[in-house]
């Protein structure tokens, strides 16, 4: 496996962050970018003609990992040339309201089984339900396969995010990535690092990702008490996410706000909130964030045997970055200390992750966590 990176920012234009080694023979390049960014087609264009033969996937960020460093407002573009692995690319175009479900028992159904190794899925992360677009993935792909990736942000805004399948970023996409072969290995790992606290709460009343009362009572009124009458909008929820526990998988999921509607008295998050689930609300711990990061490097490390892998996808939540602030970057620098000098970093802040929750399921969205995917060609 060969890689190369650069990024893009508007004062400095294109600057490489390791030196050419591939003259335009990629396999696949993955691009992060803030929403302007990845809406201009002059930056897609640029990079289509560095790479005419590579698949081009990517989506919008709530802040871009490029290395150890975090931006907002670039591009970060990693290239790769696979020497024993080949790729399959999915998608599907769902609109508002649409169906997550049937999207994910589409793209597992599209990508061939024989030899598939792992699925990489970037979605649209303001459309798409991901507890049911990874409920319709694992369902349909084979015993075994994995799942990892992220729904696109689009930084504090909340307004539209953008996927890129071999084509012009757009709304409402889903992009999957089937790897194939037996030399790939590829490890994972997902942890958070916050605490919960106040009392447990019966979820009475929700709609699949659309929650309404916790005992009986206004969830909404609850995130009012704790954030002030002035404060309870999606990007100050974030800082107040739930724990959810229910019967098929106990405590581990969290759950974070993606929009308020006052005159419904209801909060969409990333996934289902079920109804007879319990939920807690969790604050942040700043140790506990960094602890979690290099944990989940720890994990995605030992999958490979404890060998340093080739390319690191950190996909993080836009929750994380609001409470590191400007020490941001130490998460990354801890999964640098645990994976190795020599592994390509590259990544982006999202609106929701997805990955194997523990051996329980071939994969589930996950909020609040970094998570990460390692790659190794041997």
């Amino acid at each position: 496996m060969k890689i190369e990176q650069q990024y893009w920012t508007a004062d400095s234009g294109w600057q490489r962050e390791s030196p050419p080694s591939l003259d335009g023979k990629a396999s696949l390049v993955l691009v992060f970018g803030a929403t302007p960014v990845m809406g201009d087609a002059e930056r897609i264009k640029e990079i289509r003609a560095q790479y005419p033969g590579a698949h081009l996937v990517g989506c919008s960020t709530s802040g871009e990992i490029c290395g150890t460093r975090v931006r907002d407002g670039s591009l970060a573009v990693t290239a790769v040339r696979f020497e024993h692995t080949s790729i399959r690319l999915a998608h599907a175009d769902i609109g508002d309201g649409g169906d997550s479900l049937a999207a994910g028992v589409r793209l597992a159904k599209a990508l061939p089984p024989q030899q598939l190794v792992h699925v990489l899925v970037l979605s649209d992360g303001l459309k798409v339900n991901g507890s049911d677009l990874a409920r319709g993935l694992r369902e349909n792909l084979p015993t075994g396969v994995a799942v990892t990736g992220g729904l696109a942000g689009d930084g504090t805004n909340f307004q539209n995010t953008l996927v890129c399948a071999d084509s012009t970023p757009c709304e409402g996409v889903i992009a999957a990535l089937g790897f194939y072969g037996e030399r790939l290995k590829v490890g994972y790992g997902s942890l958070g690092g916050w605490d919960s606290f106040g009392a447990e709460r019966l979820i009475t009343r929700s709609k699949g990702n659309v929650l309404y009362e916790l005992d009986g009572h206004s969830a909404l009124e609850l995130y009012k008490k704790y954030l002030g009458e002035n404060n309870a909008g999606p990007a100050e929820a974030l800082l107040f996410p739930l724990a959810l526990r229910t019967s098929e998988v106990g405590y581990g999921l969290v759950r974070s706000v993606m929009s308020i509607d006052e005159d419904g008295q209801s909060m969409t998050f990333a996934g289902d909130m079920p109804e007879g689930g319990y939920a807690r609300l969790m604050k942040a711990n700043f140790d506990r964030l960094i602890d979690g990061a290099e944990g989940a490097a720890r994990a995605s490390y030992e999958m490979l045997g404890s060998r340093e892998p080739d390319l690191a996808l950190l996909i993080s939540c836009v929750g994380r970055k609001l409470v590191l602030k400007q020490r941001i970057e130490e998460e990354v620098e801890g999964v640098r200390e645990v994976l190795g000098k020599s592994t390509v970093l590259t990544g982006f802040y999202s609106y929701g992750e997805i990955c194997p929750y523990g051996a329980i399921t071939g994969c589930e969205l996950h909020n609040q966590t970094m998570t990460i995917t390692t790659f190794s060609e041997r």
